[in-house]
């Protein structure tokens, strides 16, 4: 199964697919995550990835596309991927179809965790001070929640005319928005 958790930054994608990759096996392919591992490596791509993102900039289509090709197979071999935080533009959407339709694969679920922008702007504050995240600066969060509304919005249609999203309250408690998911599944 291939899964896509959409939602903006601080959703609660990563704790929800983290709990699916537990019970399910399969693979998360996280762009934040990889992102932050090409942050923390030190490379000259990292650097590049880490000044664009502090001033809460999204990354390069081509780059967040190539991160998730070199992870696909893995993937893929795994049972499936749980794709976080890609797609987050139309054109990666459309590169993601096509490199899973080279494996024979496809997207089978989109599930949108739905939340309110305010309490996701308290959410990360809370974050940025517990954590020290730098992605996580609050006055960049804003800039990179701005840019997910924007950008994104296309990819609600391009889904739901597939049939494939399915819409739940991030609101919620995390238990609650687990079962959603679940039944949202099965």
């Amino acid at each position: 199964m291939n899964l896509i958790l959409f939602g903006p930054p601080a959703a609660g994608k990563g704790t929800q697919a983290k709990r699916l990759v537990e019970q399910r096996g399969m693979v998360q392919l996280s762009t934040g995550d990889m992102l932050r591992e090409a942050i923390a490596s030190g490379s000259e791509l990292g650097k590049q990835c880490q000044a664009i993102m502090s001033e809460g900039g999204l990354i390069a289509d081509d780059i967040v596309i190539a991160l998730i090709e070199a992870r696909l197979k893995e993937a893929e071999d795994a049972g499936g991927a749980i794709f976080d935080g890609f797609p987050r533009t139309l054109a990666q959407a459309e590169a993601l179809d096509a490199m899973l339709a080279k494996l024979g694969k496809q997207i089978d679920a989109v599930v949108r965790l739905k939340v309110d922008d305010d309490a996701l702007l308290e959410r990360v504050a809370k974050r940025f001070a517990d954590q020290g995240r730098p992605d996580d600066n609050p006055e960049s969060f804003k800039v990179r929640l701005d840019a997910y509304n924007r950008n994104t919005a296309p990819l609600l249609p391009y889904y739901a005319e597939k049939g494939l999203l399915t819409e739940i309250d991030g609101m919620g408690a995390i238990d609650a928005v687990a079962s959603a998911i679940d039944a949202a599944l099965s």
